[in-house]
Formats: C-alpha cells, structure tokens, sequence
C-alpha cells in the first residue's frame, strides 16, 4: 500500500485554506460590499470597475498553502517570488491569512470589517495596485513586467545560506529572454556559502490570448530543456483536487529533502560537484476552481480566465448570479466565523512569526542591511602636485579601492561585484588580487580567476547581473554593477522598474532602507574608437532622469580622486540608484584628494586656477562635464588665454548633474542665486558635456542664461578612429569649443576671425594626419596643461 504525504486531514486542511484564499481573492476582484455572503449578492455589492488577474491566482493560492506546510516541517527559512506578479490577489490574500498583512495594516484587521477593506481597498482608488506590489508584505518582485522573477531570486540567495526562495515562474514569463538565460543561474550557486531556489514552472498552458510556448511541447520535450540547463524537474499534474494535492507535497518534501541533502554534502566535505538543483513543474489549469462556461464560452483552463472572468453584472445582469454561485463554491461559511476571523484549525496551518513568508525580513531587507567597512578612499589618491599630470587610467585607481572593500567584508559576505565580462575590461583587475569570479561550470587549465566562490560573479547577461544585484541589495547587501555605457540600455526597463520600488517603498514607514543601486559605466563613449558606433551610446542617463528626483543621482567625476570620492558616497548611500560614469584609459588629473572631495562634495564649482575673471566679470563661462569633456575644455581655455589674453574666462565644472536642476526640482538641485552665480545672468555659457546635448538644456530651461547655453556634446557620429576624432566628429573638440566661443564673442574681433581660420585649418590637418598615420596629432597627444603655447598653426 502506497504512503500517502497528507493525512486525510491534512488534506481536508490544507484544501480549505486553499479555498479560503481563493474566496477572498475573488473577493479582492470584485466585492464592493458583503465580504462575507451573509445576505444575497446584489448588484450595489459589486465594483463598478473590476479589475486584475484571475487566471495565475489559484495556482499560486495552492503553492503558497503547501508551501506553508513545509516551511513548518522542516522549519524553512523562505520566501516566496510571484514571477507572474499579476497575481496578486493570491500574495495579498496569503498574507493576509497567515496575519502578516493585519500587523502592518492593523486597519485591514482579521474581521468582516477588516475583510470589507481588503477587498476594497485592491485595484480601487485609494488602495493598493493589482500586482505583488512593494506594498504587499514578503513581496521583493512586483512581477508587473515579466522576466526577472528567477534571477531576483538567485540574487537573493547568494551568501544566504539558510535561506530557500521558492520563486513561482509563470509559462508565460518563460518565453522571455531574461528568465530563458536565468535558468543558468545554477552554474553560479555554491550550496556552501549561498542559499537554494526553488522554481515552480507554474504551467497553466495560456497567457493573455494566447497559448504559452512551453504548454505546447511535449512533456518529454520539456523535461530535456530543463535538464538540460542543469535541473531535475518534478511534475505535478492534473486538475482534481484531492490528487493534486497529495502530488504537490510529496513532490514538496522530495525537492526539500534534496536540497538540504545537496547542502548537507558540500558542507561537510567542504567541496562539491555542480548539483542538480531539484525543482518542480505545476501543471494545473489557468483560472483553476474558477467559472468553467459563461455565455457558452469555455473559460476554466484556457485563456479566457487571464483576467475577469465575469463581466460586470451592470451590463451583464446574468453574471451576478454566476459570480455569487463562484464565491459560495467555496464555502466561506466553513472557513470563517460570524465575525469574519479565519477558523482556529486553519490558521494554525500557517508558520509563526518571522517563518510566515510575508513576514520574513529577508523580504524587507533594510532590516538586515549592516554598513560596509570602508577603506579611507584618500589613501588610494593619485598625487596631483599641479593640474594636468599623468594619469594610468581612472577606473584603474578606483580598482585598488574596490579591491579593498571585498577585502574588508569578506568575513560579512555583504558586497559584491556584477558585470557581464567586463571587470577587467572596466579596469577592476585589481579586484582579482583578493577574490575570484564565482563558477561553478566546468573550468579548463587556462582560465582565470574562476572558483566555486568569489566576490565577483560575471555572466554575458546583462540581464541576470542586474537581476542578481538587484535581488542581493533587496535583501539586505550591498553591491555594484559595471558595464560598458552603450550597453546598459539592455536593463533600461529593469532600472525603470526597480527605480519604481524605490520610489514607492520609500514612502511606505515599514519598508527599510535598501543599499543603492550602483553602475559603473565605464568604456564610455568618447573612448570607444577601437569598438566603433555600436558601442558609442551615452543615452542611459537621459533615461535614468525621467525617473523620481527622490531616486535618481548621476556622477560624471573628471579625474580619478573625484571617482574615488564619488564613489565612496555612493556605496554608503540607501535608497538610490546612483549612475557613475568615469573612464578607464591614461588621463590627465587635475585636483588633488583634498580638492577633489571639496569639489564632489559641492558638486559643481569654479576651477579657479584654470579661470582668469577673478578681478572682473567672465566675458565666457567654459563648462564642461564628463572627463573628455573637461580635457577639451581645458584645452581650449589654453588656447584662448594664449591667443586672445584680454578675455574673461571662467572654468565650471560639473560632477552633480542634477546640481544643474532648480532646487525645486530635484533635492541637489542649486538655488537660482548659486546657479547665476556660477553661470551669470547673460554671459555665453559654451557647455561641453559628456552626453547628447539636449539633456543639458532640459535641465537648466527654467534658469536665466538658458539662451545663452550653447551646449556641445554627443549626436550621434562616431565610427572606429582615433580618441581625439571622436570628439571632431561632434564639434566637442577644443577647437571647436574655440571657434564657438568667438562666434558668440564680437569683441574678440580681427584677432578672432584670424584664430578661427587657423583653428579650421588645424582641423584639416588633423583629418589628414589621422588618415595617414592613425593617430593623432603629436600636439594633441602630447598636450598638458600649463604649457608654454597652445600651438594652433601647423
């Protein structure tokens, strides 16, 4: 005779408190009034607009109920990730029930008062969002855009070795390009140091209108796919009750079982093989429990029940008694008292206290969050005796740095770095001195810096890093992420979305404070003339701006104190998304540490030493952000105080981008007295900026002198050329910058015309210099500030 997992009744449990969460997500949809039936349904009960997602919801009710029961047996640490976050009904209604939600929302309280609100309060103005949205307790994915559920989840367990997020992966999310490469994440997992995922396919064979990708396959079709990303599947199939959920949890506590086995190995022995991660396939139908025929329409199992499955009984006045026939099916009488309180026997299914899912702080991860040790960034200062010496390279000196925070954590296990393969192309080599890549694939005796653990994990996905970064700071760490500028336009959507949570989780008390989000952007535009145009793309930081002022900070340090500067704030910032774009090639430097951190700290101000107003007002003000564009500016200002000596000229540099941004705009943002100062009231501002141009003039419309800012960045002409063509080709060139100064400064006169010619000419001589000997010029290589001429003439 067979073993049966559930006693009969466990099974009769566990079925009710299945349906006591479809009840009350049904109610969220559409209950106005009666939470509790206690009178016959009318119209005036029901929402005038229904909204959200019925066909994902009862299956995710019946993984959340079984997954409560192994969570109690074998006392898990776990959290759960609704891939298909349109479910929400099914995140709230659990939370609700197992007291979570209560305690946060003591006004959504355990009673028919309490159930009137819940239900209300969901997709109603005033409420909550539809989604397993910031405000729903356990949730760190809303799932609103699918893709990202797997590798949020990986993230959350690398050096959480207790924890196990069960992480529920929609069919129709499984066609995405994110989670199809996600599923790679157990190449990456060491089940010594980190935590285990365990993913639920959730197939219910339909998206929208559609059927899914993988319900069309056969079974022995899709057993091979995921064997072959490195996983032993578990099916559970079927619509009858009963059976399934006798199937789900013996394959529950087989998968649990493995997991811990898998664990308990490696951790005794120390070392391990790559395991093959057990996890489970839910076959059950879209809309399970739900209305099967409405107007002789089959809604039950297909994809009719994506969303509402009744229509409003407004204009569909047949559909009331369908809807009160749905709810009563599963009879709340049994589930509920008089007073709207979930019965004794079934409450006490749920686990207590911070094992409850909603309820684990590993889900609110600022409650976890310690400070990083941070190394002194001023010890690893390039020295600057004067402006303008050598520089190895900016990202280079910030390595060193970098290298020292992994050092000074390990033993906390809280930082990590995430890029897709270009850490030492960014110039962080300096971080393989004291860790490795994380990899667990097969290695070869020629590969580098590749070890079961490290604090440094690369994939060619710019995806899953930003996946994984974003699921390792939601739980409590702290990391960064760096790549290529033109490439990080592959995450624009996931910045959007965790710029998002940010916002809204920053306005909920209980929410804690979260690490920032950190890129580094390095292998910019300006000095990808080996790559060419495909990897000549500034355009992130226009998109990041859009978002929340509350959220959002863009660095552009000119040297490498001010990048070692910036970023020490940044990595002990909360609750950002910090963008820092800084280059890695041989560079000139121009403050020193004690400089630079006054000047970052301000971030934005006059170099005096580069400016000749002191004594009275500019007749120019040369601005210049990014590290490029500083060197044209400064370049060109040398030009102009050698040429044309009786000018004015004041030297503004930008690190701050959002200082350009009025005050009530943006919390960095200078006031119109400090910004005139700065920029005065009617002088020609020729601004060099490391972007396209536009952005600058977004920002500073509402000042003053805005029509007087002439700005000159990146539109979109590049190719495979030199460094210093680069900048000719967008009229960023010094002179350029020149050229564009005289232009708007009549009283340079004759003496101006003349330097313009010579400075026209000097552009020939560059294009045919370049094409001959594929350099640049000697004057433009060799420049430094301070130098005796500024040579224009060939």
């Amino acid at each position: 005779m067979t073993t049966k997992t559930l006693t009969p009744d466990m099974l009769q449990k566990i079925d009710a408190y299945w349906r006591a969460a479809n009840y009350l997500s049904v109610g969220q949809i559409y209950l106005f009034d009666n939470p509790l039936l206690k009178r016959p349904l009318a119209l005036a009960d029901v929402k005038h607009l229904l909204l959200g997602h019925w066909g994902t919801t009862p299956g995710q009710n019946f993984i959340y109920a079984h997954l409560n029961r192994v969570i109690k047996k074998y006392d898990v640490d776990m959290i759960y990730v609704s891939g298909p976050g349109h479910g929400g009904p099914a995140v709230v209604s659990n939370t609700y029930l197992e007291g979570t939600y209560s305690e946060i929302y003591p006004n959504i309280s355990q009673d028919e008062e309490g159930l009137q609100r819940l239900f209300l309060q969901f997709s109603f103005p005033g409420g909550i969002p539809s989604h397993a949205s910031p405000e729903c307790p356990g949730s760190i994915h809303e799932g609103g855009e699918l893709g990202y559920s797997l590798s949020h989840s990986f993230g959350a367990v690398f050096d959480n070795p207790d924890l196990v997020v069960a992480c529920v992966v929609g069919d129709g999310e499984a066609e995405t390009g994110p989670l199809a490469t996600a599923w790679h994440s157990n190449k990456f997992l060491n089940p010594i140091t980190d935590g285990a995922v365990l993913p639920i396919l959730h197939l219910n064979g339909y998206k929208i209108s559609n059927p899914t990708l993988l319900a069309r396959i056969t079974h022995e079709e899709l057993e091979q796919l995921l064997r072959g990303y490195g996983w032993t599947p578990y099916f559970v199939e079927g619509n009858d009750p009963p059976l399934m959920h006798e199937g789900m949890a013996a394959t529950l506590d087989v998968a649990m079982e493995q997991i811990k086995e898998i664990q308990r190995e490696a951790r005794a022995r120390g070392s391990f093989a790559r395991p093959r991660w057990p996890m489970i396939v839910l076959n059950s139908p879209k809309g399970w429990t739900g209305p099967k025929v409405v107007d002789g329409l089959q809604i039950e199992g297909t994809f009719r029940s994506h969303q509402v499955p009744l229509s409003d009984p407004a204009t569909h006045p047949e559909h009331l008694a369908l809807l009160e026939q749905w709810l009563r099916s599963y009879r709340p009488e049994e589930l509920f008292d008089e007073h709207g309180r979930l019965n004794p026997e079934l409450a006490e299914l749920a686990p207590k206290g911070e094992r409850r899912m909603g309820a684990n702080p590993h889900a609110n991860g600022g409650i976890l969050l310690r400070d990083l040790r941070m190394p002194d960034f001023r010890e690893y200062a390039v020295s600057v005796p004067e402006p303008g010496v050598s520089g190895a390279g900016d990202t280079h000196v910030l390595g060193r740095f970098l290298r020292d925070v992994v050092a000074s954590n390990e033993e906390r296990r809280n930082f990590r770095v995430f890029g897709p393969d270009e850490t030492l192309s960014n110039g962080l080599e300096a971080l393989f001195e004291v860790t490795n890549r994380q990899w667990n694939a097969a290695t070869v005796p020629n590969d580098e810096f590749l070890s079961t653990t490290g604090r440094v994990v690369e994939v060619l996905s710019e995806h899953q890093c930003e996946g994984w970064l974003e699921g390792y700071l939601l739980t409590g760490r702290h990391g960064l992420f760096n790549c290529y500028e033109a490439f990080i336009h592959i995450v624009d959507s996931m910045f959007n979305q965790h710029a998002k949570w940010l916002k809204v989780t920053g306005q909920l008390a209980w929410r804690r404070k979260i690490a920032s989000l950190n890129y580094l952007l390095a292998s910019h535009v300006w000095r990808q003339d080996h790559n060419g145009f495909t990897h000549q793309d500034p355009g992130f930081i226009d998109h990041v701006v859009n978002k929340k002022a509350e959220v959002v900070r863009v660095y552009l340090p000119p040297d490498s104190n001010c990048l070692l500067s910036v970023m020490d704030h940044c990595l002990r910032s909360r609750h950002y998304v910090n963008v820092v774009i800084a280059g890695k090639h041989p560079a000139p430097q121009w403050l020193s540490m004690d400089a630079a951190v006054k000047h970052c700290t301000e971030g934005v101000g006059i170099w005096q030493w580069a400016s000749n107003d002191q004594d009275a007002a500019p007749d120019v003000v040369m601005a210049c952000c990014g590290d490029v564009p500083t060197l044209e500016t400064l370049a060109a200002v040398s030009i102009m105080r050698e040429h044309l000596p009786e000018l004015r000229i004041r030297v503004v540099n930008v690190v701050d981008l959002m200082k350009l941004q009025p005050q009530s705009e943006h919390p960095h943002g200078l006031s119109d007295t400090v910004f005139d100062e700065l920029f005065t009231r009617d002088k020609p501002v020729i601004f060099a900026f490391h972007a396209y141009p536009w952005l600058i003039h977004r920002l500073t419309y509402r000042r003053a002198n805005h029509d007087n800012i002439h700005v000159r960045g990146y539109k979109e002409e590049g190719t495979i050329t030199t460094p210093f063509d680069m900048t000719v080709l967008n009229d960023l060139d010094r002179f350029h910058l020149v050229m564009d100064t005289i232009d708007r400064l009549p009283q340079t006169g004759a003496k101006g015309v003349y330097l313009k010619q010579q400075l026209a000419d000097k552009l020939i001589e560059h294009k045919q210099y370049i094409n001959t000997y594929g350099e640049d010029l000697p004057e433009v290589r060799h420049w430094k500030w301070g130098a005796p001429k500024a040579a224009v003439a060939g």
